[in-house]
């Protein structure tokens, strides 16, 4: 495996990645293996510093999960294939997870579990008293409550992992994203996220849209 590049967090990340598999034998191989994957030169947005946001949000919400260790293993696997052109991310990675969960000890019901955590992000729509879900989905979704600068960077890491794509049609692509997520009912179904993140965050959505919508006449 070629060396991965430096980043801050890779060593506090290993020793989170050790507590969530509960120090399993090999446990260091696979963390390396999927610190390379979140690595990857494609990524923009979908990035180690993403795989630290949407950790450190898990721990916030910790309290609200039915095992929240489980949750933290999804966040690990729940963008770990990621290329930007292909639609069947989420599957690949949840299958990643069933590979690789039982080779750590994992029996069929927790290594099941996880990977259903990493197919609910391709809709964030978890069923009501879906607790790890919630936590999950609100996790993977708190940077559309970030400070104005920070979505901004945000929004703007996204155009770059789409830069394949012609402006005309990431924009409308992209303002089709935004109605639907404002289209919602609520982005966030713990009682955190509700309280803390949905205004801000649709805020934001909707200065986005309207910034497309002003960019593209």
């Amino acid at each position: 495996m070629a060396p991965l590049p430096a980043h801050p967090a890779h060593d506090d990340l290993r020793h989170r990645w050790a507590s969530a598999v509960h120090d399993a034998p090999h446990a260091d191989r696979y963390a390396d293996d999927l610190l390379a994957r979140w690595a990857e030169p494609q990524r923009r947005y979908h990035t180690t510093d993403h795989l630290v946001a949407v950790l450190d949000r898990v721990d916030e919400l910790a309290d609200h999960a039915d095992d929240p260790d489980l949750v933290r293993l999804a966040a690990w696997f729940h963008d770990a294939v990621y290329l930007p052109e292909r639609s069947t991310n989420e599957e690949r990675s949840a299958r990643l997870a069933e590979r690789a969960l039982p080779e750590l000890g994992f029996d069929e019901a927790r290594t099941a579990e996880v990977a259903r955590l990493v197919r609910l992000t391709i809709t964030h729509d978890p069923a009501d008293g879906d607790r790890n879900g919630e936590v999950l989905c609100d996790a993977d979704l708190a940077i559309l409550a970030a400070a104005p600068d920070a979505y901004a960077a945000y929004a703007a890491a996204v155009r770059e992992e789409y830069g394949f794509v012609p402006d005309d049609a990431f924009r409308e692509g992209r303002a089709a994203v935004l109605r639907q997520l404002l289209g919602l009912p609520c982005l966030f179904r713990t009682p955190h996220g509700a309280r803390e993140w949905e205004e801000r965050a649709r805020q934001n959505l909707t200065t986005e849209l309207k910034l497309l919508e002003t960019s593209g006449t």
